[in-house]
């Protein structure tokens, strides 16, 4: 902090000097002075500056940008270039992905300046609101957006953003080859944009541990943010949106493809280091399998998704990137709640003079649970507000409070571990008494505790709590997400049908709503086709088995070769949707018969198909 305010001064000097000047970055962006006091440092290798200017508009605010010194910005900025070009690509096809394109400008060798995008966090910082193993938790991502978006329909808007963006991201960073993908550098909005910064690494110069390469997905994507798409930890209707977006992004950019390697190819003698020879042309080459169907990089993009989502090395990745950083944490820093937006105080909210726990209640939104509603009662009189907080948040509080004060000074805490359902009402009654009792003798301890900002945000009404106010949360709610009907008995599987050239081609892409087991738990599904009739079942084929969904993707081509234009009208589709049993019989879920003459197979057929018992499906 030192050198950087010895370096600030020179600065100041510059500008008593020229009294204003144009920012590189922009030419429209005309300062007029430094602002000390918001400038700082970040802790990665290069420690880039964060600098904030003072704008020559008196009306406009302070302008804040990143300068960094030891990296090649003319690598970000053409990678930068490169995909705002597949940005407009998607646009003029239809397709906003909802990317956020940031300026970059070199402005010497290895120094320049980077926009800094406002409202934004890392995924860091993030995840590490729920500890230093939060980025093996699924939940950070979903509530730190249900944090900065309270009302559902924001909170919608902000999934839906998350959904284009990260689907756009993962093409992007796949068909770039960009590596040294960490939690500091994947970054996230309040409104649900998700966005990369430094690209340092690219073309598959991947960075390596040793012998062993650190990026081992082909493009980040886990299961915390899988978590905001489904709105849940089960496969949802909206994975498949998500899975079909990046398909059909993958494969507008693939259209393009020379148009990128002429691009990446004008570039080769520029000097930049990771695009030097023909070998980095093919790395692009090889991503957008240019001799490919549509369908056939439908299908392989949609096995990358698999692979990125099944990946435990970006996951450990992240971990050790969260422990490296540990050490860069200055002292006063303060521990936060992950599930309150701001943190407030005895000042800002008033002395509390009693809390009390009146009862706990059901709730199915956004998972099934209790909720237990507090009594906060503050010094001014009539001064009362009730809040509801989960037993998960009381933990979070305890925990954040263990880091500030010794274990004398707070009351202990009741387990977690229960014998039995852990929602059961009976555990919920239990922990309503040991709840009380805990928060009365956490609002009698010692004042440097009892006053502390930790205590009295989490007391402090949210907008659920004041949308909440007054209404009973025991009945099931009409909309709740986990008891929406499934809609036709057996859920829909939905397919892309096409004939060329004697052959059929059968694109078995999502189903969605299949019916539980009977034993209450998710079927393992499968999908077996056969073209009837067919007495000797030679025309048998079977999709990859899903595991433990109701709503599996499969992106797979089932193909029958040979089959002449006038057998195929009196021929009839059979799909059966199973689950598959380790030692009993395969269960049926679903099928449905498809007439091939009441398809017109001219053109491809996409839609969705009901399933249930034998019968003629419809389109």
């Amino acid at each position: 902090q030192g050198i950087l305010r010895e370096g600030l001064e020179d600065v100041k000097q510059f500008f008593k000097a020229h009294g204003s000047c144009r920012l590189p970055l922009s030419p429209s962006l005309l300062v007029k002075g430094i602002v000390p006091r918001d400038c700082s440092y970040f802790n990665s290798n290069a420690v880039p500056l964060k600098l904030s200017f003072q704008n020559v508009d008196p009306l406009g605010e302070n302008i804040r940008v990143i300068f960094k010194c030891g990296d090649d910005l003319r690598q970000d900025m053409l990678t930068l270039q490169m995909i705002r070009i597949m940005n407009k690509i998607w646009v003029q096809e239809g397709l906003d992905m909802r990317m956020v394109i940031f300026r970059c400008f070199s402005t010497g060798r290895g120094r320049g300046m980077v926009e800094m995008i406002p409202n934004a966090e890392t995924l860091r910082k993030i995840q590490v609101e729920h500890g230093v193993t939060g980025s093996f938790k699924d939940r950070p991502l979903a509530d730190w957006l249900q944090k900065h978006n309270p009302e559902e329909d924001e909170y919608e808007k902000a999934v839906e953003n998350f959904i284009y963006s990260c689907a756009g991201c993962c093409v992007a960073t796949y068909v770039l080859g960009i590596c040294d993908r960490h939690n500091d550098n994947i970054m996230l909005k309040t409104t649900g944009h998700m966005f990369h910064i430094d690209f340092g690494r690219f073309l598959g110069h991947a960075q390596m541990f040793g012998n062993i390469k650190r990026d081992r997905a082909p493009f980040v994507f886990t299961s915390d943010m899988a978590y905001v798409i489904n709105g849940g930890d089960k496969p949802s209707s909206r994975f498949h949106d998500f899975v079909d977006l990046c398909c059909q992004a993958y494969n507008l950019i693939r259209k393009h493809t020379h148009l990128f390697l002429n691009l990446l190819g004008l570039m080769l003698s520029c000097g930049i280091p990771e695009l030097s020879d023909l070998e980095d042309l093919k790395y692009v080459y090889d991503a957008l399998r240019p001799l490919d169907s549509d369908a056939d990089a439908t299908t392989y993009f949609t096995r990358l998704i698999e692979s990125s989502l099944g990946s435990v090395a970006t996951k450990l990745n992240f971990f050790i990137h969260n422990l490296a950083q540990m050490k860069f944490t200055g002292s006063d820093a303060r521990p936060t709640l992950s599930f309150a937006p701001r943190t407030h105080t005895i000042k800002t909210s008033g002395r509390i003079r009693d809390v009390f726990l009146c009862r706990h209640e059901r709730v199915f939104n956004p998972s099934k649970g209790y909720t237990y509603v507090v009594k906060v009662q503050r010094e001014s009189p009539g001064d009362v507000t009730f809040v509801q907080r989960t037993f998960e948040e009381f933990q979070e509080l305890h925990n954040k409070l263990r880091l500030l004060f010794p274990s004398s000074l707070l009351p202990s805490f009741p387990s977690r571990f229960v014998i039995g359902r852990s929602r059961g009402e009976a555990v919920a009654e239990r922990r309503k008494e040991e709840l009380n009792g805990y928060i009365w003798h956490l609002i009698h301890a010692a004042p440097e505790v009892a006053e502390c900002d930790l205590i009295y945000t989490f007391f402090h009404p949210l907008p659920r709590d004041e949308k909440a106010a007054g209404t009973n949360t025991t009945s099931k709610p009409a909309d709740a997400t986990w008891a929406r009907s499934l809609g036709k008995v057996g859920g829909e599987v939905k397919l892309s049908i096409s004939y060329k050239n004697n052959k059929l081609f059968i694109m078995v892409m999502h189903i969605r709503g299949l019916p539980l087991l009977q034993d209450g738990n998710d079927p393992d599904p499968y999908v077996k086709t056969y073209l009837l009739p067919d007495p000797q079942k030679t025309t048998k084929r079977k999709t990859k088995v899903a595991r433990k969904t109701c709503n599996p993707t499969y992106n797979e081509m089932l193909v029958y070769d040979g089959i002449p234009r006038g057998d195929l009208e009196q021929r009839e589709l059979r799909l059966s949707v199973l689950s598959e049993e380790s030692f009993w019989e395969n269960v049926l879920l679903g099928e449905v018969g498809i007439r091939l003459r009441d398809l017109d197979l001219a053109q491809e057929k996409m839609g969705w198909f009901a399933l249930g018992s034998r019968g003629h499906g419809t389109l």
